[in-house]
């Protein structure tokens, strides 16, 4: 495959202000070429992110004096972290000052944006980054074939795993309830199938449980509904776009493990 023809390069976007986030998510929503995973203004959760979901690029807002932390934090922090998979780190600032721009430059950052330099706009920052894609070795795809030859099957099962805990924590899905238990399995084991098998995977969860598939069903159900019951209904629309179920007003738990496989499956 040649990096043209990459999947979208997936992206996390750390900014503080909403004015500035709104304007990156409407310009990658409009795009194929990019994958807009998350977004936070605090520079710990921003390197939970990137642990977890493994994104291939960053763009940092570098003083989040809205958020939590400062853009610096987190740089220092990502250089301490041992990565299989190292974000193409952008920076995004109103600090004009030359001493700032080598000091990330010297922290592995590839390019600085300056907010107030002419012709900046969202659409620049994505270009630069799919143009820094194509001239670095940390491109996605060759990362990617990387990670499958060094990984063994146990840490990839557990970046998987970890990358299904970090989609059902941002929708609220309660670690407390039984039913999380089996969703995350069912969405592991959909994972490395066909997609059309979200049945077969519920019935393979009751198996390994030593459970009927009924109680299966109503845990995850129960789970489900909860996080709906709990959490800001445009925010679940946005973050889980999936078909609801007219009788129950939550998404079915066929189609909430195929939308979150495939989502996962897409990403690896």
């Amino acid at each position: 495959m040649t990096k043209d023809k990459a999947k979208p390069m997936s992206m996390l976007l750390v900014e503080d202000d909403a004015a500035e986030c709104r304007k990156f998510k409407d310009c990658a929503a409009g795009r194929t070429d990019i994958t807009l995973i998350g977004e936070t203004g605090s520079s710990t959760e921003a390197l939970r992110i990137v642990k977890n979901r493994l994104p291939e690029c960053v763009i940092l807002d570098l003083e989040l004096t809205k958020g939590e932390g400062t853009g610096l934090q987190f740089l220092t922090e990502l250089n301490k972290t041992a990565l299989k998979l190292r974000p193409i780190v952008v920076v995004t600032t109103n600090i004009q000052a030359d001493v700032m721009r080598d000091c990330v430059h010297s922290m592995n950052v590839a390019f600085v944006f300056s907010k107030k330099q002419q012709g900046y706009c969202p659409e620049l920052v994505l270009n630069t980054l799919l143009d820094l894609r194509k001239s670095l070795p940390a491109a996605q795809g060759d990362v990617h074939r990387d990670l499958q030859t060094i990984e063994s099957p146990e840490e990839l099962r557990t970046r998987i795993i970890d990358r299904i805990d970090a989609e059902l924590n941002d929708i609220g899905i309660s670690i407390r309830l039984k039913g999380r238990k089996y969703l995350r399995e069912a969405i592991y084991l959909l994972v490395n199938k066909d997609k059309n098998e979200s049945s077969a995977v519920i019935y393979q969860v009751a198996d390994q449980n030593k459970i009927n598939y009924n109680s299966v069903i109503r845990a995850i159900q129960v789970v489900i509904a909860n996080a709906w019951d709990s959490s800001d209904i445009e925010t679940l629309k946005e973050k889980c776009p999936v078909h609801i179920d007219v009788n129950t007003g939550v998404p079915a738990p066929t189609e909430f493990v195929h939308y979150y496989a495939e989502r996962i499956r897409k990403a690896m």
